[in-house]
């Protein structure tokens, strides 16, 4: 006999998808509003709302407040970006410096595609606790995988011996936030590429500069 309470796979999908359009549609919207330069915390709710084409009471059931619609907004706007970066640090490094160049021009091209969010995430991070945990959370887990490929690369003798994993993890991981972050901060920045090879050769030459054998 069918449970009386189990909810239909069918139903759960179509909940799944109205979520996940319900929440494209405010990133949008969110994303417009940013970009006249109204700082995120002047936005009302009733704003957003409108601007997504959905009801004050919906906006409300799916984020209890602008602080976890942010914190939302953010992990849609940063998973391509996270992952292109993810993705080099995991792999064999075969292409060497063209490698590491691939991967920052990914990020950054993400950066740009959702530029006045992640400004204004970096901003509201700085003083609300909810945005700023979530933030440092997911940045110290990319410090974790790159922390675990030095470690490894070190104990392979594909790093020079006095590298600091831990150390040169939080370096590398500063390093690109705040480049990317400064440069995307006003018009007058290099342009996407001369970022992308300026970053990829600094790190490169971070982790292998040094290595035996170069």
């Amino acid at each position: 006999m069918p449970s009386l309470t189990r909810v239909p796979r069918s139903a759960r999908k179509a909940d799944d998808d109205r979520r996940a359009e319900f929440e494209q549609r405010v990133l949008a919207a969110v994303e417009e509003l940013l970009a006249d330069g109204t700082p995120y915390t002047e936005i009302a709710v009733q704003r957003i709302a409108a601007a997504s084409g959905s009801a004050r009471s919906t906006f409300y059931r799916y984020f209890p407040d602008k602080s976890r619609l942010l914190v939302r907004m953010a992990e849609l706007a940063t998973a391509d970006l996270f992952r292109a970066a993810e993705y080099w640090w995991q792999a064999e490094h075969a292409d060497e410096r063209e490698g590491v160049v691939a991967a920052i021009s990914a990020m950054i091209a993400g950066f740009r595609e959702h530029r006045f969010l992640l400004l204004a995430l970096a901003e509201v991070a700085s003083y609300d606790r909810d945005v700023g945990g979530y933030w440092r959370s997911r940045v110290a887990a990319f410090v974790e995988i790159v922390r675990g490929r030095l470690e490894t690369e070190r104990a392979e003798g594909r790093v020079a011996p006095d590298v600091d994993p831990a150390a040169t993890a939080v370096v590398l991981t500063a390093m690109v936030e705040r480049s990317i972050a400064t440069a995307f901060a006003s018009d007058s920045g290099p342009d996407d590429e001369a970022l992308a090879r300026a970053l990829g050769r600094a790190i490169w030459l971070v982790v292998y500069g040094d290595a035996p054998g170069r």
